[in-house]
């Protein structure tokens, strides 16, 4: 059961961090998802809500977020009509207005007490606090088939091009500064799986430095990422995002343009010939 109603059910003061959860047909692993998330913001010693946006499902995914019980945590959903996890995380950080906000998958495959190390770099200043099941200090358990690491090989890759430095860019754990978030969200164009690759890329050409924290990762059943109906969409995406952040060249003045041509003598000082 989802945890009992406490106090006045977290309504009083507005929330220091909100959490999206991206949902597509996610009636099996929400519930469960949806009970150890509330369970830790309830113990954290600040107030917190989460955010659970319904991407276009066709199961009873909204129902569960709608008939959720009040408590301590408040559970809000909204929907997104665009397909696409990118989309739903973008309408969440959107939706969000709180200091500090974050997103993770529905499955909670990341261990919830990351959380506490990521508030506490926010806390000290940091503006993006990422999970990364790349750090030497994470304890990874990957059931993912050997087509699937290779994909996944390649796709960073691609990634280290467009963020360097960044080990890992899909792992669904990512806390922001709530302004810069709001503020790069609005400018995201990518719907699909690569929509990580842009968030950061984007903050980092703010100026904002990308920090990584060591997790404890299970790979949970039910994924509905398949390389072979995906792979190829996610090349196209991520070529759309290099066009979008590739540097434009300047333009020069028309006589660079043209070396023949030369600006007209300056007039005689008393002018007259």
């Amino acid at each position: 059961m989802p945890p009992s109603p406490q106090g006045d059910g977290g309504t009083s003061r507005p929330p220091l961090l909100e959490i999206v959860v991206p949902a597509h047909n996610e009636e099996r692993r929400l519930p469960g998802g949806l009970l150890q998330l509330c369970a830790k913001l309830a113990r954290m010693p600040f107030p917190a809500a989460v955010i659970v946006v319904d991407n276009n499902s066709t199961d009873r995914t909204a129902e569960i977020v709608e008939n959720w019980p009040a408590g301590p945590v408040p559970v809000r959903l909204i929907p997104c009509p665009i397909p696409g996890k990118g989309a739903a995380v973008r309408a969440g950080l959107l939706e969000s207005g709180a200091p500090f906000v974050g997103f993770c998958d529905a499955d909670m495959a990341t261990d919830l007490d990351a959380i506490d190390a990521a508030l506490g770099l926010l806390l000290s200043g940091e503006r993006v606090v990422i999970g990364s099941r790349a750090h030497e200090g994470s304890v990874v358990e990957n059931r993912h088939s050997r087509v699937r690491e290779l994909g996944a090989a390649l796709f960073r890759a691609l990634a280290g091009a467009l963020v360097p430095g960044v080990s890992d860019t899909q792992c669904g754990f990512k806390f922001f500064d709530g302004v810069l978030a709001r503020e790069v969200a609005a400018l995201l164009r990518t719907p699909g799986f690569a929509f990580d690759v842009e968030l950061l890329a984007r903050c980092a050409a703010d100026g904002s430095e990308v920090h990584e924290i060591p997790v404890r990762w299970l790979d949970v059943p039910g994924s509905s990422f398949s390389p072979a109906r995906h792979s190829f969409g996610i090349v196209l995406e991520m070529g759309r995002i290099w066009l979008r952040l590739r540097p434009r060249p300047r333009l020069r003045p028309r006589h660079a343009m043209h070396p023949a041509w030369e600006p007209p003598a300056a007039p005689d000082p008393v002018g007259f010939p």
